[in-house]
């Protein structure tokens, strides 16, 4: 079996890393896609370790779900400053796109998550039923779905191991099943555009009402990319925030009095 193959972001020299971060990409995309994301996070002393986009057959999702948790387990494993065994807690699995969506499939099957079984969740341009793929067949049109960012649509086009057209087939059924008729039973942030033309509001809105702590961020003129859109550092502040006020029993530590906008 060869070596599981990671990008990992440190916390600066100095200081105590803070939670720990495993992100899963999603269709066509490399660890390569979150190194922006992933160098955001670590500035703020989290501990992020970026995993290839998992390959689950639909055929034989339990089976496949399993595997991924494993693969999980083992990521984390080894993230703990300075050496240490282990991981820092409070340990946060984040996924884009079908990423995200084998995170909430997974979790619904607490006995495929194991050892990865997450103190909270980040799902980012979770995809829905919609049979309609615009811009299909073309390069412009897939980053139009993507993303509105000159940087990132140039990082994307540079990349060799990306995998272009990835968007143009439907989400397998029994994935979608799987992810938003499971319960997330720990607390999770959701990241969606509002202009992204593959997200589904109903079924996040109904996840919303069954999970138990969960929290939906729209975030304006976001496309499908909404972690790397022109948006993203409201994005990662909104993440940042999540995570800091998941260390303190989900209370955000800045609370609004008053406001004239």
């Amino acid at each position: 079996m060869s070596t599981p193959q990671y990008t990992d972001h440190h916390a600066p020299s100095g200081l105590a890393t803070r939670g720990t971060v495993l992100f899963v990409p999603g269709r066509g995309e490399t660890r390569a896609t979150y190194e922006r994301f992933g160098r955001r996070l670590a500035v703020d002393a989290y501990r992020v370790r970026v995993v290839d986009a998992p390959d689950l057959d639909a055929e034989d999702l339990p089976a496949a779900l399993a595997r991924f948790g494993a693969a999980l387990a083992e990521a984390a494993e080894g993230t703990a400053p300075d050496g240490a065994e282990g991981f820092v807690r409070p340990l946060v699995l984040a996924g884009a796109d079908t990423g995200a969506l084998a995170i909430a499939a997974l979790l619904g099957r607490p006995e495929a998550a194991g050892d990865a079984r997450p103190d909270a969740v980040v799902l980012a341009g979770l995809p829905g039923r919609s049979e309609a793929r615009p811009g299909a067949g073309t390069w412009d049109g897939e980053l139009d779905v993507r993303t509105s960012c000159p940087t990132h649509r140039a990082r994307l086009t540079d990349d060799s191991l990306f995998r272009r057209g990835a968007l143009d087939g439907p989400v397998p059924e029994a994935l979608l099943t799987a992810a938003y008729e499971g319960e997330v039973a720990v607390p999770a942030l959701l990241l969606t555009g509002d202009a992204d033309p593959l997200a589904d509001r109903e079924p996040l809105d109904r996840a919303v009402k069954a999970w138990p702590q969960t929290r939906l961020a729209a975030v304006r003129g976001g496309h499908h990319d909404v972690l790397n859109d022109l948006q993203h550092r409201s994005v990662a502040a909104e993440v940042v925030t999540f995570l800091e006020a998941l260390r303190n029993d989900l209370v955000p530590a800045i609370a609004v009095g008053a406001s004239a906008w």
